[in-house]
């Protein structure tokens, strides 16, 4: 009777115990999970802030490849973000430096958005002249997107050296493309100096199909497509989609210390529109919107960060902006008008494309005005605005990118300098 007693108690104590150590382990648990999840928040945050590998990146200097454009008359390829940095982390523009190295460039040749990055998308850039330095400006946006036979004339090599942001609708790849031909006619080899590409952390989106091929589109790959643009350039050769399978005499001045999951925050803006981190993380998502009837922040100073529409129903879209004309944009849309819409400002991190607030907004708007033929542009085919009119489910549209994914991850394998 005791000894049961005893047995009884002894068995409830060790129950009690055992209990305590689990409950404790849970609990233990329960606070290391919690403050994995704030470290795994504090990174997201960081990676739209201060990066911390900013200081290890290097981008290759004139000095690293002096040797090879000494003595020669170059021409070169750039924008507000071709500058090279100092010691004390300021910045002087290529050209600027090339000059004062006493380098011979003849000719400087701009894209998109001009050599000092002020005109809108799409406005017409003239050729002209630097105010600075004098020199002969040749515009690669408008009529003249690829360079004359007259204007590489007298050239021994080129420097290309523009921030790109890794989507294929953002045409600084184009103007990659059309200098890389004119370099394989001209016999002048090309040197590209390659920059981190801020989106470079994903690959993702429908390959863009053959016959919907434009300046915001060129070559089959997805819209997000996780490369460098010196190691698109060697796509681009390696595949052989310059005219008639010509290659281009290149080479490529890699980064150091820089993977693809490397987070970096772009030093200037690469364009008027894309004026921080976050519009160049919702970039590939929103850049899409410029393909219906709805407004993606130009005329704002929140340029794709924000969506909206002045006939959104304002229940729904609760956020509200007034677009006006800016230096970034001379024309928005819905000018000078309360739209209603969603701010993304302070959205995480995307790591994929977001089609939800597509669809949302397709689906609380006039669905026969909604889209316009630029989209299939955008899109590379004319599968995405079918299926969403069709009322496809994300996850399904996504599934149907898959195999083509697949494949093009394949043959970026082939070309990439990074891990």
């Amino acid at each position: 009777m005791i000894y049961n007693k005893f047995k009884n108690t002894y068995f409830f104590w060790v129950f009690i115990l055992l209990f305590g150590l689990f409950s404790c382990g849970n609990s233990k648990l329960e606070k290391t999970s919690k403050k994995r999840e704030i470290i795994n928040q504090k990174k997201t945050h960081d990676t739209l802030s201060i990066k911390d590998n900013v200081n290890k990146l290097k981008i290759s200097k004139p000095d690293d490849y002096i040797d090879l454009i000494k003595h020669k008359v170059i021409g070169v390829v750039a924008n507000q973000t071709s500058v090279v940095e100092n010691s004390k982390k300021t910045h002087t523009h290529l050209i600027d430096t090339l000059i004062s190295l006493k380098i011979n460039i003849k000719s400087v040749f701009s894209p998109e958005h001009g050599f000092r990055g002020k005109a809108d998308a799409g406005e017409h850039v003239a050729n002209g002249k630097d105010s600075k330095t004098g020199l002969p400006l040749i515009s690669l946006y408008g009529k003249n997107k690829k360079p004359t036979p007259e204007q590489m004339k007298g050239l021994e090599i080129m420097i290309f050296d523009i921030q790109d942001v890794g989507v294929r609708f953002y045409t600084y790849i184009s103007t990659l493309h059309y200098i890389m031909e004119a370099c394989a006619e001209e016999n002048i080899p090309l040197l590209v100096i390659d920059r981190p590409n801020p989106n470079g952390h994903y690959i993702d989106g429908p390959i863009l199909e053959q016959e919907h091929k434009s300046f915001v589109g060129m070559h089959p790959v997805p819209i997000v497509y996780g490369m460098t643009i010196g190691e698109y350039a060697q796509m681009i050769n390696g595949e052989k989609w310059l005219k008639d399978g010509m290659q281009c005499d290149l080479t490529i001045l890699p980064l150091k210390n820089y993977s693809h999951q490397s987070t970096y925050d772009l030093p200037i803006k690469p364009s008027p529109n894309l004026p921080n981190s976050t519009a160049i993380n919702l970039y590939p998502s929103l850049g899409l919107f410029e393909g219906t009837t709805i407004s993606a922040g130009r005329g704002t100073n929140k340029q794709f960060q924000i969506f909206g529409a002045a006939y959104l129903p304002k229940e729904k879209f609760t956020f509200k902006f007034i677009p006006q004309a800016n230096k970034g944009s001379k024309h928005p849309k819905f000018k000078e008008k309360l739209c209603h819409g969603k701010n993304l400002q302070n959205y995480r991190e995307l790591n994929s494309l977001n089609l939800h607030w597509l669809i949302q907004t397709y689906e609380t708007s006039d669905k026969e005005t909604f889209f316009n033929p630029f989209f299939t542009k955008l899109a590379g085919t004319k599968n995405l605005q079918q299926q969403i009119e069709k009322g496809i489910p994300v996850d399904v549209i996504k599934k149907s990118w898959n195999s083509d994914l697949e494949n093009f991850k394949g043959v970026r394998l082939k070309y990439l300098i990074y891990k």
